[in-house]
């Protein structure tokens, strides 16, 4: 259990990083495009997002002919690792640098490996977003921040990974979209949802409508940004049942946003709980369970404790 000064919850001022944020998610964006270009496309963009590591952010193996080869962003040595079932890879810095200039870094290596993809060099999910080879204005990159961000999504992915253990129904992965630059899992109650008819920049509507095809609980966590000027644990349903916003939810710190149209926790009331983990999970399963049972979902036959180590599941 961690402590309100434990290194595991860092503190993550919004401010103090948010060059930094900015920056980081254009790179995790063209490294998610790679993947992207070479993934064959599957339910919901499960083939899009990265994954968390001890080390930091990887797409996992991306097929290439014979080959495949996998990208991951190293928060301790802060390094991107290019490497190659072959045996050889290259090796970029993370450093301050501009986005343009990481992008032909990127697209260099790749080349020089044999593995060349190419990729729309717009940016996704972000509202007049500048191309990557012409980006010259986001060059931040503090060590300190990138790696206490790591530290955030790490612990995260455990909590979320337990959390995820409680549902027996169609449920995602933990994964890292790095259009929305969030971590996320997410609940299926089995039914099929209304067409989504929501707009996000540089998203074509039936990517939209076939990643909501299905009614869902979504909850992540998400590093601030665009009118939210801090981090938070998030929690939605789509769609939304009458009675949702006003349901009671734990722990007090946590509230519906009007403005997003879904229950936000700040980070920083988790970071300084007595049990952050306690208290994140309180916020997951209060959520979910006002979105299960506003929108009726057979709870009986989509629910189970969440499991333990070395423990198989009674049937």
């Amino acid at each position: 259990m961690a402590t309100p000064t434990s290194p595991l919850w860092p503190e993550l001022t919004y401010d103090a990083w948010q060059e930094t944020r900015a920056t980081l998610q254009l790179w995790t964006q063209i490294v998610g495009k790679i993947r992207l270009m070479q993934t064959p496309w599957l339910n919901h963009g499960w083939h899009v997002p990265l994954y968390v590591t001890s080390r930091g952010l990887t797409t996992s193996p991306i097929p290439y002919g014979s080959r495949s080869f996998d990208i991951q962003f190293d928060f301790i040595e802060h390094v991107l690792d290019i490497t190659v079932s072959d045996g050889s890879m290259r090796r970029i810095a993370l450093r301050p640098q501009s986005v343009a200039k990481f992008y032909g870094a990127v697209m260099l290596a790749r080349t020089e490996l044999g593995i060349p993809v190419a990729i729309n060099d717009k940016p996704c999910e972000i509202a007049g977003a500048i191309p990557f080879s012409r980006d010259q204005v986001h060059a931040a990159y503090d060590p300190d921040y990138a790696h206490r961000f790591w530290q955030v999504l790490l612990q995260t992915d455990r909590v979320l990974k337990n959390f995820r253990t409680g549902f027996l129904g169609k449920c995602s992965p933990v994964h890292f979209f790095w259009g929305s630059f969030d971590l996320a899992v997410t609940r299926f109650s089995g039914r099929r949802a209304p067409p989504f008819l929501g707009k996000t920049p540089g998203l074509a509507a039936e990517i939209m409508r076939e990643a909501y095809s299905h009614e869902v609980s979504s909850a992540g966590f998400w590093p601030g940004g665009n009118g939210t000027d801090y981090p938070a644990f998030y929690s939605y349903t789509y769609p939304q049942p009458a009675g949702f916003r006003n349901a009671a939810v734990q722990p007090a710190a946590a509230f519906f946003s009007e403005a997003l149209g879904e229950f936000l926790l700040p980070y920083d009331a988790v970071r300084t709980a007595a049990d952050p983990d306690t208290a994140l999970l309180a916020f997951l399963q209060s959520t979910y369970e006002a979105a299960a049972t506003t929108a009726d979902w057979d709870r009986d036959a989509l629910e189970c404790p969440r499991g333990s180590p070395g423990t198989p599941r009674g049937t």
